[in-house]
């Protein structure tokens, strides 16, 4: 799969991903650091990657947009270690296949995992 990893979450998380065998991508390293969640979005839709992010604003952009791409994975809830964050991605990973992530967002709280298909209202 193809991941572009927020500024809010460690440029670490890409390699691991990539260790993994996705091609995984963190903002900073795209020279995203100080771009708009828009211009983050923009980007991730043009390179047909699921951005990973805890920033709640993406939920917002996307419904008002009625955008059904990027895909997104959202760490809600508090402060997410590096290894939660991997544990947690880790489980997504082995349940949710590709098609499963594509036109949704997928709400990672501590206790559940939920799907939203995208656009949002439709």
């Amino acid at each position: 799969m193809r991941f572009l990893i927020d500024m809010p979450l460690s440029p670490a998380l890409a390699t691991w991903l990539a260790d993994r065998g996705h091609d995984a991508v963190h903002a900073a390293g795209l020279g995203l650091d100080r771009a708009t969640d828009s211009a983050i979005m923009a980007r991730a839709k043009h390179e047909a990657r699921t951005v990973v992010t805890a920033d709640l604003n993406y939920p917002r952009l996307l419904a008002v947009a009625r955008a059904s791409e990027p895909s997104l994975i959202l760490f809600r809830n508090g402060n997410w270690s590096e290894a939660d964050v991997r544990i947690r991605l880790s489980e997504i990973l082995a349940t949710l296949t590709e098609a499963d992530i594509a036109r949704s967002i997928i709400v990672v709280d501590r206790d559940r995992v939920r799907r939203r298909r995208l656009p949002i209202g439709e």
